[in-house]
């Protein structure tokens, strides 16, 4: 009798064990790079377009503001206005109102809302930060901390983005009571 070229029931249940145990393993750590990555986008969107505010508040002399926006356009009002997780929106505020003026205020950049269901709450119910021409925050209180936290609500993937009144802003992790 001739064997045919090919596999073996043997050899193929161990080839299937392996690729089990590879899978085991691997998917959960694939899980952590795609939400830390994700988390790191979100809270690094918001710092970047609070610092790019500050950095034109002061080139051109004139107060720049930041505020939540679900359309891009107005600031929001409202019960949800401390949402940051409804997209926001960088605009010239020449008035320094934290509101788009249309005839005057031009909108610089506009973040869309998050596609997930990741939770971005600002305590104090800040809603704007306006930044001065000397690249102070105006706006808001003694230790304003916007936080993320991500659906499930874990705190390894929770981050706060705090902002002094001096305008430094800083990214944080969470460990359980407080940003650090």
């Amino acid at each position: 009798m001739k064997r045919m070229p090919g596999f073996t029931l043997v050899e193929m249940l161990i080839a299937v064990a392996l690729v089990a145990i590879l899978l085991t393993i691997g998917i959960p750590s694939f899980r952590f790079v795609t939400n830390s990555n994700r988390i790191a986008a979100e809270i690094n969107g918001l710092l970047g377009d609070m610092q790019f505010a500050r950095s034109e508040a002061v080139k051109e002399g004139q107060p720049v503001t930041v505020c939540v926006s679900t359309d891009g356009a107005t600031c929001a009002t409202g019960a949800n206005a401390n949402a940051w997780q409804s997209g926001w929106i960088v605009f010239s505020d020449l008035n320094a109102n934290a509101a788009v003026d249309v005839a005057t205020d031009v909108v610089l950049r506009v973040q869309p809302p998050f596609s997930g269901t990741d939770t971005f709450i600002a305590n104090n119910t800040v809603k704007a930060v306006t930044f001065n021409r000397e690249g102070y925050a105006n706006g808001i209180a003694t230790g304003t901390v916007i936080t993320l936290h991500d659906s499930s609500s874990n705190r390894n993937w929770t981050r706060c983005l705090s902002i002094t009144l001096v305008g430094l802003m800083t990214s944080q992790r969470y460990d359980g009571a407080v940003c650090n």
